[in-house]
Parts: structure tokens; C-alpha cells; sequence
């Protein structure tokens, strides 16, 4: 009756459980689809407040009633510009200023010198914030098509903006789709059960809906600023560490059902047992995301709050919801194959990975210095990165209407026109700062605004338009500007314009925004590595009470990851053709693997250590092997197929990250974590624990290296 009473307790605290998180899933679920409504992703907005660029875009909100963003819609004909041409662009013009969010009355179409093109600037009202892509896309309806060999491209920021909502649009429908497939088709291969694979992709789910509305309420009330970048990482990022997870607790529940009558005891058991290592697993992602806050950038403080909430979220569904989803699930959950109460040992279970222990053992000096050797060499394709900032251009893998457009632009026009540079400076020194400006190298000419800019085309003859004693002059750079020559002339230009006397110049515009962008990212990984580093030490420390276990772990997941950007280097510039990376690839990358990197090892050498408490330490490290090897090599295979779902997005900086994601996260479980520390755990032994007293302690070691 006792354990009538007991078992009928179990589950109905089980029922309860799962009903009250239906409760919150149905409340939370419709948040996960309103995220894009709530993004941002203007690159001007993530500047820290002490940027140029930004005190720049402050000045130039003074010089025009409304700030804009410029369009660009460029008509070309390679045969010459025809008087019918013209009177199209002309007609187009005046229904473009029609459009709602377009600042008018609109300039009339500047001519190419070349006779080939036209160029229509149609500036849109900045606050239609996201409506901007709306508007650009009334603006492609208005102008139309390729027609009789006249090309027509809408470009300049706005298209570009456009293009990237549009891109960003995808996230709550193809890569959550393509993210869910990728999952079920794992899970189903992992279990090979019909019914198993239920309870994890719909705590996954949970955790994604739980996260939606957390994130969904700090945006929404510009707590954080979320991009759409945070929003695709967020998506993958949960439903890949919640796979981990969820596999690690229902690996170690069905090691439990062959020990446990009861269900509810087994799960009490696994939760004890695994609930520890996946804790300080999340633990250690949430604070190496939330490392991000030291960034200077918008962006990147944002892509920390937001990815630490959904570990955080994840965490709490999948140590609570999934074991009770387990709980009513029972011993039925695993059909076909049902574990059965016997007692085994549950390395008998593992064939495949006594026998990878059994060679690690055998071998261990010789393993673990061939794969650091291995990763090393990796490293060496370090010299084919080149970090930089990506050019419109080369932010798209397809080739997109705002693309397009600025290389018809470059061809026809100074590549800078429409984006020009602009420079603010004292009134008394502006005749001085127009004349060294114009002189520097890249830059095609100087003009100042004039009143008459705001309302026609501009005069030549008017006076500048002066406020608060401030002159802007615009210069149009002769490189596309989001080139590295348009970058460098930037640079150039502020060295230039800075070293007049009294004229407390500032540049700002698009390409200094990218420049300054650029700068802040090359701070923001000097600073953020090493905290991230001290971080995981710490954490390490306490969770294995040693200190030579943390220091080798760190180790090793460092030379991993510069393995993986070395491997990485290759396959983007000889496989997959792209021009580089941006500035900000190897910060994320590092966050993102070796957080993730360190989880595995929390998975293993928490389990290793269970069992060195019982066996012994090198005993410990081969039954830790065997016991965690499958579930965490499956668990990173989920993980890197699901960041893998990021190609579905074409955009270079999103691709290679997923790309990195992947091939470290696959070089972490099946080289790192499978043979260089098992190989270099049992090589050191005991000593590995120091200075705990587990360290002093070599029982069962002088008998298993006899038996090997």
C-alpha cells in the first residue's frame, strides 16, 4: 500500500508539473513569432554613445528637420542613358515623394558622367524605423523591373536595410522550421524510438516560448536592443543546448531504470547524478554570455542578455518539465528498447566506447600528444583569416537588389555617391577644413550643406547653413563605402581634419559608422577573451575542487578553438569562397565555442570524477569515458547541426559563425573530449585533482595499468 501510495504521489506531482507548464507554454508560445516585431537592426544604433560616428549622427540631426536614410534607385543602360529613360526616372521621382516615409520634394535624377546612368536619392524619414523596408519596397514596385536593357536597382543604406530585414524576416519561419527538422531527424536516429524524441524537441519548444517572452519584454520596453543576428542565435542556441541537456538527463535516467524498479525513483536518481554537471554547464554558457556586457558595442551587449536568458530558460525547463514529461512517460517512453531492471553495470552498455577507452588507455602519452599536435597544426590556418570589415557586397551569399545597385553605382559614379562622408566643424574654420579634407587621398570632393539643400537641388552659390556656430560639408569618397579604401580614407580623413587648430572636427556617415563599429569590436575581444577565460576558471575550480583540472581543460579548449579558426580560415576562403571575416567573427566564435567546448568537458570529467571517487582516478577516467561517450559525441552532433541551421539565412557573417560553431563543437566531442583529455587525465592520474584530497588518493590505479 506504502508504495501504491508513493508511486500514485509521483505522479500526480509529475501531472502536476507538466499541466502547469502547458499553463505557461500556452501563455508564452505566441511571443516566440512577435520577435521580430521588437528587433532592431540600424548598425548605427549598437555605436557606443563615445564613438565619432555617433557624435556625428547627433550633429546631423540639427542640420535637417527630419533625419533621413538615403535610397538609391540607379538606372543604367550600357548602350546610354535615352531621353525616354530619363522621362521614366523623372515620372518614377515624382511618385516615389509620394510614397508615405519619403522626405520630400525629391533632387532630379543625376546624370552619369558617362551618359550610361541615373541616380535618384529618395530620403526616408529614420523614424519608420523598420517600416524603412516597407517603404523601400513600395520604391522597387514604383520603379519596376529590368525593361529593354535599362537595369533598375534600389540601393544606398536604406536598400541595404531593407535587404537585411527582409533576411531577418526568414528567422521565425525557415530557421525555426529547418532548426525543428534537424533536431527530430537526430533525435530519431539517436533513440530509435517512436515515441522518445516527443519529450525533448517539446521541452525545447518550451524553453524557446519561455525565452520569447522574457526577451520579447526587455526589447519591447529598450531594456536591451535586440538584432535580428541575436534573434536567429537565440533560435538555435536553445533548441541545440536544450538537446544537449535533455540527452545527458535521459542517458543517465536509463542507466537508473536498469537499477530502479519505479520510474520516480530512477529519475530521482538521474537528476541527482546529472542535475549537478548540467547546472554548472548553463552556469558557465549564461556567465561567459553575459561577459558580452563589457562590450562597447549595442549589439554585442544585447546578444549576451539575450542568449544568456535562453540558457536560463532552458535550464529550468529541461531539470523540471522533462523529467516529469519522463516520469509519466515510464519505462514505455524507450520502446523498443525497453530498460529493464538488471542491475548491469552501465558500461556494458557501451561497447563501442570501452573499446575507444580500452586504446586511450593503452596508449595514453602517445594519444593525447598526436592530438595536440593534430590541433596545432590546425592553428596554422590562422595566416588565411584576415578579420576584417565586410563590404556590402560580401555581406550577402546571393546577390541582392542592394548589392546590385552599389556596383552599378561604382561604376558609373564616385563609388561614394550618396553616401558621402560628413564632416562637422567649427564656422571659422571651414574653409580650412573643406580645403584639407579635399586633399586627402580617396576623396573626390567637398561641399558644404546649404539651406536650399533641404527643399532642392543644391546651389553652388549659397551660403553654408550654419548651426550652433557648426558647418557640415559632405565628401564623396571615390571607393564604394563599404570598402576597405573607403574605411582607410576615412581614417585618413579624421587624422587630416583633426589636426586643424580650433575646428573640433568630428566625421561621421556610414562608412565611419562601419570603421568605428570595427575599432570597437577589436576592443571588445581584447577585453572580453581573458574575462571569459578567468571566468570558466573559477567556475571549473569549484565544480571539480581542483585547480590542474581547470587549468588543462581551458587549455585544451583554447587550442581547440584556434584549431577550429585555423580549419575555418580554409574552408571560408577555398571552399566556400568567402572574402573574409568581420571584425566581430572571432569574438562570437570564442564565446560561443569555447562555452560550449567547456560544457562537454563539465559532462565528462563531473562524471570522471563521480567515479574516481569510487574507483580510482585513472578507473574513473575510462568508466566516464565509456559511460558519457555516446550520449555526449550525439549531443554534439545535435549542436552542430542545429547552428549549422544559420546557413538558411544568407548572410556570410551568420554563416561562418554557424559553420565555426559546427566544426569546433564536432572537433571538441570527437577529438578533444574523446581522447586528448581522457589521454591526458589517465597519463597524469591522481595528480590531475590536485590539491583536493582525491589527489592522494591512488587506489585502483597500480591495477589498472597493470590490466592494460
Amino acid at each position: 500500500m506504502a508504495g501504491g501510495r508513493s508511486r500514485g504521489a509521483a505522479t500526480l506531482i509529475a501531472v502536476a508539473v507538466v499541466l502547469a507548464w502547458l499553463v505557461v507554454g500556452g501563455i508564452a508560445g505566441p511571443y516566440a513569432g512577435k520577435l521580430g516585431d521588437v528587433a532592431t537592426n540600424d548598425n548605427a544604433s549598437f555605436l557606443p554613445a563615445d564613438a565619432e560616428a555617433t557624435r556625428a549622427q547627433d550633429l546631423a540631426a540639427g542640420f535637417v528637420a527630419e533625419p533621413t536614410t538615403p535610397a538609391l534607385v540607379v538606372y543604367a543602360r550600357s548602350t546610354g542613358i535615352t531621353p525616354a529613360d530619363t522621362r521614366r526616372a523623372v515620372a518614377d521621382s515624382a511618385r516615389f515623394a509620394q510614397v508615405d516615409g519619403v522626405v520630400g520634394p525629391l533632387p532630379p535624377p543625376i546624370a552619369s558622367q558617362d551618359g550610361q546612368a541615373l541616380q535618384v536619392v529618395v530620403p526616408i524619414d529614420d523614424s519608420e524605423g523598420e517600416r524603412i523596408g516597407q517603404v523601400v519596397d513600395e520604391l522597387r514596385s514604383i520603379a519596376g523591373g529590368d525593361r529593354d536593357g535599362l537595369t533598375v536597382d534600389v540601393a544606398g543604406p536604406a536598400g541595404l536595410l531593407a535587404d537585411l530585414i527582409e533576411v531577418f524576416s526568414a528567422i521565425d519561419g525557415p530557421l525555426l522550421l529547418v532548426t525543428l527538422v534537424v533536431v527530430l531527424i537526430i533525435l530519431l536516429i539517436v533513440y530509435r524510438s517512436p515515441v522518445l524524441w516527443v519529450f525533448p524537441l517539446l521541452a525545447a519548444g518550451m524553453s524557446y516560448a519561455l525565452a520569447s517572452v522574457f526577451v520579447y519584454s526587455l526589447a519591447k520596453n529598450d531594456v536591451i536592443k535586440l538584432n535580428g543576428q541575436a534573434q536567429g542565435i537565440l533560435t538555435v542556441l536553445v533548441f541545440g543546448a536544450g538537446t544537449d541537456y535533455a540527452l545527458l538527463l535521459i542517458a543517465r535516467y536509463r542507466e537508473e531504470l536498469h537499477r530502479h524498479e519505479r520510474p520516480w525513483d530512477a529519475m530521482r536518481a538521474a537528476w541527482r547524478g546529472a542535475a549537478p554537471a548540467i547546472a554548472a554547464s548553463g552556469a558557465t554558457v549564461i556567465v561567459s554570455l553575459l561577459c558580452l556586457l563589457l562590450s562597447s558595442l549595442n549589439s554585442n551587449r544585447a546578444l549576451g542578455p539575450v542568449a544568456a536568458i535562453g540558457i536560463a530558460a532552458t535550464l529550468l525547463v529541461m531539470l523540471t518539465f522533462l523529467p516529469a514529461l519522463l516520469v509519466l512517460g515510464g519505462r514505455r517512453a524507450f520502446w523498443p528498447r525497453t530498460p529493464r531492471v538488471d542491475r548491469a553495470d552501465p558500461q556494458t552498455e557501451h561497447g563501442l566506447w570501452a573499446r575507444i577507452a580500452g586504446f586511450v588507455a593503452r596508449r595514453a602519452r602517445v594519444v593525447w600528444l598526436t592530438t595536440a599536435v593534430v590541433l596545432a597544426l590546425l592553428t596554422l590556418g590562422l595566416t588565411q583569416l584576415g578579420a576584417t570589415t565586410l563590404g556590402q557586397s560580401e555581406l550577402f551569399t546571393d546577390r541582392t537588389d542592394s548589392v546590385a545597385g552599389q556596383e552599378v553605382i561604382a561604376r558609373h559614379y564616385p563609388a561614394g555617391t550618396g553616401s558621402p562622408a560628413t564632416v562637422f566643424t567649427r564656422q571659422q574654420s571651414a574653409g580650412q577644413v573643406a580645403q584639407v579634407a579635399q586633399g586627402v587621398p580617396g576623396v573626390a570632393a567637398v561641399r558644404p550643406v546649404t539651406r536650399r539643400d533641404q527643399t532642392g537641388p543644391p546651389d553652388p552659390n549659397a551660403p553654408p547653413l550654419v548651426v550652433d556656430g557648426r558647418v557640415q560639408l559632405e565628401a564623396t569618397l571615390t571607393d564604394p563605402p563599404d570598402s576597405d579604401a573607403a574605411e582607410r580614407t576615412i581614417r585618413d580623413l579624421r587624422e587630416a581634419v583633426h589636426r586643424v587648430p580650433a575646428a573640433d572636427a568630428v566625421v561621421g556617415g556610414f562608412t565611419a559608422i562601419d570603421v568605428d563599429t570595427s575599432d570597437a569590436s577589436t576592443r571588445d575581444r581584447n577585453v572580453i577573451i581573458p574575462v571569459v577565460l578567468a571566468v570558466i576558471a573559477v567556475i571549473l575550480a569549484l565544480l571539480l575542487r581542483a585547480l590542474v583540472a581547470p587549468v588543462l581543460l581551458i587549455a585544451t579548449v583554447v587550442l581547440s578553438f584556434l584549431a577550429t579558426l585555423g580549419l575555418c580560415a580554409v574552408i571560408f576562403r577555398y571552399l566556400l569562397d568567402f572574402p573574409g571575416v568581420d571584425a566581430s567573427f572571432p569574438l562570437f566564435a570564442f564565446v560561443f565555442l569555447v562555452a560550449l567546448g567547456i560544457d562537454y568537458n563539465i559532462f565528462l570529467m563531473s562524471r570522471v570524477r563521480e567515479e574516481s571517487v569510487r574507483r580510482g582516478t585513472r578507473a574513473g577516467v575510462l568508466a566516464g569515458l565509456t559511460v558519457t561517450g555516446g550520449v555526449i559525441t550525439s549531443a554534439g552532433i545535435v549542436l552542430a547541426a542545429t547552428f549549422s541551421a544559420l546557413a538558411v539565412l544568407p548572410l556570410v557573417v551568420l554563416v561562418e559563425l554557424g559553420v565555426a560553431v559546427a566544426v569546433g563543437v564536432l572537433l571538441d566531442t570527437i577529438v578533444v573530449r574523446s581522447l586528448l583529455v581522457p589521454a591526458l587525465s589517465y597519463d597524469i592520474g591522481p595528480k590531475v585533482w590536485w590539491p583536493s584530497r582525491l589527489s592522494r588518493s591512488a587506489r585502483n590505479d597500480t591495477e589498472v595499468q597493470r590490466a592494460r
